[in-house]
């Protein structure tokens, strides 16, 4: 499916990627839980808890270029975290993969997680994601839609989905800007920032 799908504001791109395929280096997962993240504060989708809030830098100027591409980024310094970039090419905008559910390669995505991890748990949350699928800070700014890169995405029709406030962020923390796919068991819990204001007191 085109890569134009996701040249569309970042909520409407996070319908989009729910539910769709993504192949990793022997691992075919498919994605059960999405957060919508904007950009700066005079473009068309202000959100003080993206990175690229402040502006493009060498950091985050992935998630200004073209739609399709991946954006990784460590949290806490140890975790690696996968973006996919949307929006029009030049304005900022990202959706962060939280959660999926491993279709093929179970084994190889256990190697990598721990031979005790629940199957429902090998890709639940951001990081372990990453880990499950061996995406990696090198893969920083790849292309999800061509063939050649380690990383490629199938989109298909967009799941059922429902939407709450997006997990840890303490800033612009009541946007329901989450979307998961009811029932499933591979979707992460929901933790509200201890930084963040009381619920109701955020946009």
């Amino acid at each position: 499916m085109s890569v134009a799908r996701l040249a569309v504001d970042p909520l409407a791109a996070a319908h989009v990627l729910l539910g769709a395929t993504l192949t990793v280096r022997g691992v075919r997962a498919t994605i059960v839980e999405v957060e919508a993240y904007g950009g700066v504060p005079d473009g068309p989708w202000p959100d003080r808890a993206a990175h690229s809030y402040p502006g493009p830098t060498g950091r985050n100027k992935v998630m200004f270029g073209p739609p399709g591409h991946l954006y990784t980024y460590r949290s806490y310094g140890m975790h690696v975290c996968a973006n996919v970039a949307c929006g029009p090419d030049g304005t900022a905008a990202a959706v962060l993969l939280r959660a999926a559910v491993i279709d093929d390669g179970e084994s190889l995505a256990r190697s990598r997680r721990g031979a005790t991890v629940p199957a429902a748990g090998l890709a639940r949350g951001p990081g372990n994601l990453c880990a499950a699928l061996g995406i990696t800070m090198e893969d920083n700014g790849i292309d999800l839609f061509d063939a050649r890169s380690p990383a490629w995405l199938r989109l298909g029709e967009p799941a059922a989905a429902q939407a709450g406030p997006r997990v840890g962020v303490s800033r612009a923390a009541d946007r329901p800007w989450r979307l998961w796919v009811p029932g499933r068991p591979e979707v992460s819990a929901y933790r509200r920032s201890p930084r963040a204001p009381a619920p109701g007191a955020s946009d």
